[in-house]
């Protein structure tokens, strides 16, 4: 007989497990990612070079050392032929039987961009044509023990794009189409692909027609069945209960008896049984939650996230689980007819309160997109909470974002408004792009359905008001005008079909508890949006397109004001990291290039010589430029919160940038905030003190989104720029819930007494429990015209208990406009471009830095003057 050794025991137990565990496992999902040993090259060309997947060409070209800094001066003009050749990426994987043997495998394509021949061991599985859609292969019969081959060859999307463009034969609008920068004249054939609007240029952005795998490939192999997909959805709150409805969507390869429990939090919450057969199929669940958590948008609450997890059972065997984060929230878009019928609201109502929209437009943070990280995202929203928005709108000329982007908004509390990735074009009738489009939206809304953040899908950006079919007045020049009216109606009745029937459709079938908007802006069903329209959503670019003055912004309030903007130039700092001295000129040619306004430089010249002396040399441009845009916006914030409830919503165009620009933004490229970034974050404010000029009067209104009164002080000081006070007073006032009221009025002559306008400033501060909640500052006169003295400005450090470094500010008169900088460093500080209150400390946190106060730099708009 052998001896048994404690050897043998061992290597017993592990066969006897790996078994158990096999049998155990043999129901369960292989998921890998194809993300190692990518090559790619021009088709047929070169040699093989290296490639990141996910990625794009013209970054693999630059990795390579092919190409320069597509960014770099005008290295842009120089890249154009990229996007006029094919090119061709392969690579190698592995599998072993364990994943040959399951009865179900399929390579998942999550972003192809965008006309893609997909090759797996020589056989063609796919030929892709949509940017935005998710693509699943049954790969099965193609795969093999051992080495695969999956060989991706990407067709020129300008080459294409031009064979649509002819075989369609009518030009269509596509005004930021930059074709001319392209070298196709004005062949403008962007809108014939499903791909990101914004890569064929933008009036903020330059033309890069990219192509490649921009999103993860996967292998996903299973047996029996697999839930697909899920739908979480609070169908209704009352009485302190929500009503829950959970729908799982099961792949089934094995038709049997199946149960489906589904969880909250790991507490068992329902449990369905059904008899399934082979093929698609759903499971409905329904559970109520007692005293939920709610998700709210921030500042009214927490933005809590529930856990569901649904475990699929076939004959009491696990086969397939699934997790879904989720917030139990209702949402809606209130549309109520006002009383003396005179317009619509239009605000979104969240857990049954109103909520006023404070926020911006967002677009993608690069122009290659794999480049952008979840760091990337986090800045991003972050900046967003730190500057008090609770909304951010997903401008439909780039992309359907990121899952972590929407999970980052989830966390949050930031509402979501969404577009269709549809912009300021018209697209052609072809039954194949339709259909694209079709799959394309069911795709993303199914993918995107269970983020609470969502609060709006919207069919397009402006081509109902550039078209303007119900109002012939109306309409963008070169519209709709320039064609013959059976082209008008060929042309009107594809809008029609995206816009009216397929897209509200597939809101309507995936989705239970999310409204449709079908176009922004627009005033409602026939009606197009003008400035003064009393229904819907207002983009309003009189001021800057229009050259309308600031104080315009006070005359065009619409219900809800989605879009308004104006530009300024990036930091100095950021110029310099896309330019040489020499380029050190507004209207040089690498600052040209990087101003994609045709209007850009001369708006801001124009409105700068309305407000502002001319700054004495080209950084201090760049400056002024910031203080001009924040000073144009704070306006119309102001505004739109003032004018709350009729105005419940404020969106400016826009938050981030995707290249080193001048541009509308109020963070630039490298997420440097903006003057208007700051001045965002005060005119947000949850409670906001917001003085009007009325003629002879000053009104001072106190906004309030609070849920709760709250009394507070409201404390008025008049002062000259010495700090000498004029005129002080204190008003206890009870600041009203989630509305904006006018709390004081004062005569100007009473403020000022016998001083001149432009040797005054006005001081307005809201005091609950002796701590400032919000201040504001007023002037009588343009910046240009205030008799600032040269400021002498004290600086002190200090390290609180927490170990963040505070930089304290003083000055014995008025400084206007701090701007502080940290030499070769690029930092984000509690405040920036303010304005110091004479004999008066400000404190700002640096962080956890530790700062050489040496390396402190402050810039004034006195040091912007000449003499």
């Amino acid at each position: 007989m052998n001896r048994i050794t404690k050897k043998h025991i061992n290597v017993l137990i592990t066969f006897f497990i790996s078994i158990v565990m096999t049998n155990l496992n043999s129901n369960a999902q292989s998921k890998v990612e194809i993300n190692s040993d990518w090559k790619f090259r021009q088709t047929n060309i070169g040699e093989w070079l290296s490639a990141t997947v996910p990625g794009t060409v013209h970054t693999d070209l630059l990795h390579n050392k092919i190409i320069e800094d597509p960014y770099y001066r005008t290295n842009e003009k120089d890249l154009q032929w990229i996007d006029k050749v094919n090119w061709e990426y392969k690579t190698t994987f592995n599998l072993d039987q364990s994943v040959l043997s399951k009865e179900n495998i399929e390579i998942i394509f999550n972003g192809l961009d965008t006309y893609a021949d997909v090759y797996l061991n020589d056989s063609k599985i796919l030929s892709a044509d949509n940017m935005f859609r998710t693509w699943k292969i049954d790969a099965k019969p193609w795969l093999k023990s051992g080495e695969n081959e999956l060989h991706i060859v990407f067709q020129s999307p300008i080459n294409k794009g031009l064979e649509l463009y002819e075989k369609f034969g009518l030009p269509l609008p596509a005004n930021n189409d930059q074709s001319e920068n392209g070298g196709l004249g004005e062949n403008r054939v962007s809108v014939h692909t499903r791909k990101a609007g914004y890569h064929y240029g933008w009036d903020w952005g330059p033309r890069f027609v990219t192509s490649g795998i921009w999103r993860p490939i996967e292998i996903n192999a299973w047996n029996t069945a697999q839930i697909d997909n899920s739908y979480i959805v609070t169908q209704d709150i009352k009485n302190n209960t929500a009503q829950i409805a959970a729908t799982a969507t099961i792949n089934i390869s094995t038709g049997g008896n199946y149960k489906l429990i589904t969880k909250l939090d790991g507490k068992k919450v329902a449990e369905n049984s059904a008899l399934l057969e082979k093929g698609i199929q759903e499971i409905n669940s329904n559970f109520k939650v007692k005293n939920p958590k709610l998700w709210w948008p921030v500042g009214l609450g927490d933005a809590h996230l529930y856990t569901v997890t649904q475990e699929l059972y076939l004959n009491n065997t696990l086969i397939d689980t699934k997790e879904t984060k989720t917030g139990v929230r209702t949402a809606k878009l209130i549309q109520k007819e006002d009383a003396d019928k005179s317009g619509r609201s239009f605000y979104f109502e969240v857990n049954g309160i109103p909520v006023f929209g404070k926020g911006a437009n967002y677009i993608p943070n690069d122009l290659f997109l794999p480049r952008v990280t979840l760091e990337d995202y986090k800045t991003v929203i972050n900046s967003a909470v730190e500057a008090n928005m609770n909304m951010l709108r997903i401008w439909g000329g780039g992309i359907y974002e990121n899952d972590e982007f929407y999970e980052l908004c989830d966390e949050k509390g930031i509402m979501v408004w969404q577009d269709f990735m549809f912009a300021c074009s018209m697209y052609p009738d072809t039954p194949e792009l339709q259909e694209s489009i079709k799959q394309e939206a069911i795709d993303n809304v199914q993918r995107l359905r269970n983020h609470p953040s969502i609060v709006l899908w919207c069919g397009n950006n402006e081509i109902e008001v550039a078209w303007s079919e119900y109002d012939h007045s109306r309409g963008w020049g070169g519209w709709r005008k320039s064609y013959p009216r059976a082209q008008q109606n060929k042309i009107w009745a594809a809008y029609e079909t995206i816009f009216h029937d397929i897209l509200p459709k597939v809101v309507s079938s995936e989705t239970e508890a999310i409204d449709y908007w079908k176009s922004s802006p627009s005033a409602g069903p026939e009606q197009v949006a003008t400035y003064n329209t009393t229904s819907g959503d207002i983009h309003y670019w009189g001021v800057w397109h229009g050259l309308h003055p600031f104080s315009d912004f006070n005359n065009h309030v619409g219900r809800f004001m989605s879009e308004y903007g104006f530009q300024s130039f990036p930091e100095f700092s950021t110029v310099k990291k896309y330019t040489i001295p020499s380029d050190w000129d507004i209207e040089s040619e690498v600052m040209a290039a990087h101003q994609r306004s045709g209007i850009g430089n001369l708006r801001i010249k124009q409105y700068m010589e309305s407000h502002y002396k001319t700054p004495k040399d080209f950084e201090s441009f760049l400056y002024v430029s910031q203080l001009l845009q924040a000073k144009a916006i704070k306006e119309a914030l102001e505004v739109h919160r003032r004018r709350m409830p009729y105005c419940m919503g404020s969106l400016y165009w826009q938050l981030n940038d995707c290249w080193p620009v001048a541009s509308w933004s109020s963070m630039d490229y490298y997420k440097n905030w903006k003057a208007q970034q700051y001045m965002a974050k005060k005119a947000f404010e949850p409670i906001h003190v917001s003085p009007k000029i009325s003629d002879s009067k000053v009104e001072f209104y106190v906004v309030s989104d609070k849920l709760k009164s709250q009394k507070a002080v409201l404390k008025i000081t008049a002062m000259d720029f010495n700090g000498n006070i004029i005129s002080s007073t204190k008003n206890n006032i009870n600041i009203q819930p989630n509305t904006s009221t006018m709390y004081h009025t004062a005569e100007m002559a009473s403020l000022i007494n016998e001083y001149e306008k432009q040797d005054v400033v006005v001081l307005s501060e809201v005091i609950i429990k002796n701590k400032i909640v919000s201040e504001n500052i007023t002037y009588f006169t343009e910046p240009k015209d205030l008799k600032l003295l040269k400021p002498e400005i004290i600086k002190t450090f200090s390290i609180s208990k927490d170990g963040k470094t505070h930089l304290t500010l003083s000055s014995k008169t008025l400084v206007k406009d701090v701007f502080i900088t940290v030499s070769g460093t690029s930092l984000k500080l509690s405040d920036n471009y303010f304005d110091l209150i004479p004999n008066t400390k400000k404190e700002i946190e640096i962080g956890n830095q530790s700062i050489d106060i040496t390396a402190v730099e402050i810039t004034t708009l006195f040091d912007s003057y000449s003499n």
